[in-house]
């Protein structure tokens, strides 16, 4: 790859490392100049321009970045489109983060123009949180460090998500005769708010004397009830493999596998299992809500992960938990987590087609009516889908038959695009990221122009409004942050959404398609034949 300052003589083609003004506005970083760009810059005074230049064994960033991405997750991972050389992988599931660390250095070993990060392993994740992202610095990454890059990942992926599952724990209680009935109280809700939290039911619960031969028969009581894994809550520490819970484990048929860990809080944990049924010895610890060594095996078990006495000893190069009496302060909340947003396409399909004698929208597009088509490239893309409806609502309906889609009717259509906007957006669930503001009538827009149009949000970097560009016209579908739903709910008259563009110019970002079906709709008669024919 050559970077550095180009001449405009040489700038053909070249991918613009900072941004640019011109007369006419701006060329943004990351722009690959055109002839046309090109005779603008000229005509604007700029003799040159900071740039990038591949070579004919360059990798272009949005390539590498999706070939690696799409390899190295597996089950419980989704790969977003790529942008600016940058692809993330969400969860799909809400579960138990598994990463290769070893594979994953080997990665970032290769080449500095290829990183790859992940969330720590074994970390829990949500559905649709980030679990890892790949990031090309910059611009490029040679193909013979690709093909290592691919080659290392090989066909076993390097990051997975173990879904929790829907499991039955059974819980033992011990107490002495000096516990207190809040003790016991308090050690039931503690472990009921930790199931709950993965995704389990706690199913039966049982107090018992802290003595060997109840402890032994309420454990085999919990296997009869098939209930998986099976948690002891002892009165007293578990100090030996001789004390009443490890030898009451034995008995039930058990066997206690290890004792104690190098976790703190959490060292005197137990665990075992009775057949294939984990057993954990849980620590007095586990009362409290703060994290412990108990916390990093029972999410393991809820995600269906065997658990080995080498995993456990494992755990001590980040085993300690406990805050520092020395530390200033305590620490602060947790930052959230990135999430991927939670997208909703508004399908704007109330027009009255004025020119077109008949609506546009029912019209044949090779055997499926067009806004069928438009909406089902939609869905595909979207979480949520809405159509706003005017003209023709039932016949509209009638086509979406079957389509797992919100319709929203609008009797104000004659009023202007604006009532639809205001309709569409208001019906969104209130938990909405971004809104895709499509048209009914551009029926070649595909899946992943939209996805591409995800891929470019970012909020914090200003890229709250994505447009789609070809060959520098701006065309439809454009993505919205939800920081603009007030104003777009707040339109009037017949102006659509575009008419915002010119307040929030810091906001948009212009994302380049690879071909023009973003500028193609179908306003007149002729439009709908030449849609026939593509």
């Amino acid at each position: 790859m050559q970077f550095g300052e180009l001449p405009l003589d040489e700038a053909g083609g070249a991918i613009l490392a900072h941004s640019v003004k011109h007369d006419g506005g701006m060329f943004k970083k990351g722009r690959t100049l055109t002839a046309d760009d090109i005779a603008l810059l000229r005509a604007s005074g700029v003799p040159a321009v900071f740039a990038a230049k591949l070579d004919a064994d360059d990798v272009p960033e949005d390539e590498a970045a999706a070939a690696v991405a799409q390899r190295i997750g597996a089950e419980g991972t989704k790969a977003q489109a790529p942008f600016t050389g940058r692809a993330n992988l969400h969860a799909t599931v809400h579960g138990l983060a598994l990463i290769d660390e070893g594979r994953v250095r080997a990665l970032n070993r290769l080449h500095e123009s290829l990183t790859l990060a992940t969330v720590p392993p074994f970390a829990i994740v949500g559905e649709r949180e980030m679990v890892a992202t790949v990031k090309v610095i910059p611009f490029a990454v040679p193909r013979d460090v690709l093909d290592k890059a691919l080659a290392i990942i090989g066909s076993a992926p390097l990051v997975r998500v173990a879904a929790f599952r829907d499991r039955r724990a059974g819980l033992v209680i011990t107490r002495l005769p000096q516990t207190k009935p809040s003790i016991v109280a308090k050690s039931e809700e503690a472990m009921r708010e930790r199931i709950a939290a993965l995704g389990g039911t706690l199913a039966a619960v049982q107090v018992v004397a802290h003595e060997i031969a109840p402890v032994t028969a309420a454990i085999a009581g919990m296997q009869a009830m098939a209930c998986d894994p099976i948690l002891v809550f002892g009165a007293s520490a578990i100090t030996d493999r001789g004390d009443v819970i490890p030898v009451a484990v034995t008995r039930a048929g058990g066997r206690v596998l290890h004792l104690g860990m190098p976790v703190d809080p959490g060292n005197l944990m137990m665990f075992g299992a009775l057949g294939d049924v984990p057993v954990i010895g849980v620590p007095s610890c586990a009362r409290s809500p703060k994290l412990n060594g108990f916390d990093w095996v029972l999410a393991r078990v809820m995600a269906g992960v065997k658990v080995t006495p080498e995993d456990i000893m494992d755990m001590g190069a980040g085993g300690l938990l406990a805050e520092i009496s020395t530390r200033p302060s305590p620490r602060e909340g947790k930052p959230k987590p990135q999430r991927a947003p939670l997208v909703a396409a508004v399908v704007l399909a109330a027009g009255q087609s004025s020119r077109m004698g008949s609506n546009k929208l029912l019209a044949n597009l090779n055997g499926q009516p067009m806004i069928r088509r438009t909406v089902a490239a939609m869905r595909q893309a979207a979480d949520v889908t809405v159509v706003v409806t005017g003209r023709d609502a039932a016949e509209i309906g009638k086509a979406l038959e079957g389509l797992p889609v919100s319709l929203v009717h609008n009797p104000h259509f004659a009023q202007g695009m604006s009532t639809s906007l205001r309709a569409g957006v208001g019906a969104l669930p209130p938990d909405t990221d971004v809104a895709v503001i499509a048209l009914g009538d551009m029926p070649l827009v595909s899946p992943e122009a939209v996805r591409r149009l995800i891929a470019a949000y970012n909020p914090v970097e200003h890229r709250s409004v994505c447009v789609p560009v070809f060959r520098g016209e701006r065309g439809n579908p454009v993505l919205w942050g939800r920081q603009h739903f007030g104003a777009l709910t707040g339109m009037t008259g017949d102006s659509g959404a575009r008419a915002l563009f010119g307040q929030l110019g810091d906001e948009i970002v212009d994302v380049a398609m690879p071909d023009d079906a973003v500028l193609l709709d179908a306003d007149t008669p002729e439009a709908l034949e030449r849609l026939r024919e593509r």
